[in-house]
């Protein structure tokens, strides 16, 4: 199985490694446009093969996307980080004509490839791969909502004391700070409710933490963050790779469901080796119902500033 990433920044070659340590897949490749910086990240990764036991091969390539060539799935990490203050939306005259082009590019190549978008504004850029290169929408996936979600179980397992590895948390809606909606009603901790244990005072104050954990990071490292995104997204790649059918937060075309059409949003998902495999419906309450239809309304109107880059 042979993954390609566009752009070997942080978050790329995190998820590169992530990628190669764990075996989830057999090849990978690094692209990016600045000479030898992807070369200089794959060999540095691949040093690490003899300590730490994998056999992935890594390459890295600088814009050469015939080194791409019949990729399972492409990750666009492509475009520039938030600075401090600087929120996903206003990326998006700059990040919006590097997703297109690299859209473009990478399907020359691999015209049956899954796509993972990364870059953010997240939403709008997985939309406009999903309108530039006119995919089937179970072949575009918006990758926030499985960070999002990290972020959560992380924030519920501080408010808990308990690992998080037994929370069961998700966030849907917008990736964005003011656009997620992380489902508290829904969380638990080995199958219990978490309102069991904590009180709507600790539990608002979990989901607002967890709305802006992406800027409290921005805040002290002066940069976007790149551990948890690029193990969110070998997460994801490892459910398509290996067909996992794994349920998962994800940006995705809706047609209808939660009463929402034409727009790219995170929703509960099934990842297999089909990409999008399955949106699940769940049932929400009228405040997320509410909350949800807001934080489309918000998507939507970033997708209107898309119409120059899409003409």
């Amino acid at each position: 199985m042979k993954v390609t990433i566009v752009g070997a920044g942080n978050v790329g070659a995190t998820c590169a490694d992530v990628i190669s340590y764990r075996g989830i897949a057999s090849e990978v490749i690094l692209l990016d446009i600045r000479e030898g910086f992807a070369e200089g990240k794959a060999m540095d990764i691949s040093q690490c093969a003899t300590n730490t036991g994998f056999n992935t091969v890594v390459s890295g390539v600088t814009n050469d996307y015939t080194k791409t060539a019949n990729s399972d799935v492409v990750v666009i990490t492509s475009g520039i980080p938030r600075k401090p203050g600087m929120t996903r939306e206003e990326l998006i005259g700059i990040n919006a004509g590097i997703v297109k082009t690299v859209s473009e590019n990478v399907l020359v190549h691999s015209p049956n490839t899954i796509v993972v978008v990364v870059s953010n504004p997240m939403d709008t850029m997985t939309y406009l791969a999903l309108k530039a290169t006119g995919l089937p929408k179970n072949r575009i996936i918006g990758m926030g909502g499985a960070l999002d979600s990290s972020r959560f179980r992380y924030y519920l397992s501080k408010a808990l004391n308990k690992p998080a590895n037994d929370i069961s948390a998700m966030v849907i809606g917008g990736h964005g700070d003011t656009t997620m909606i992380p489902l508290t009603r829904l969380a638990s901790y080995n199958g219990i409710p978490v309102s069991e244990f904590l009180s709507q005072e600790e539990l608002a104050l979990v989901a607002a933490a967890t709305m802006v954990g992406g800027a409290t990071l921005t805040g002290l490292l002066g940069t976007s963050a790149w551990y948890a995104p690029g193990a969110s997204v070998a997460y994801l790649v490892d459910s398509i790779l290996n067909d996992q059918k794994k349920m998962i937060a994800c940006s995705v075309l809706l047609d209808g469901e939660y009463g929402q059409n034409d727009i790219c949003i995170g929703v509960p998902c099934i990842i297999g080796k089909n990409g999008i495999e399955e949106i699940l419906a769940i049932e929400l309450n009228d405040a997320e119902k509410a909350a949800f239809a807001k934080s489309a309304d918000a998507v939507r109107n970033m997708n209107a500033d898309l119409k120059t880059v899409l003409a």
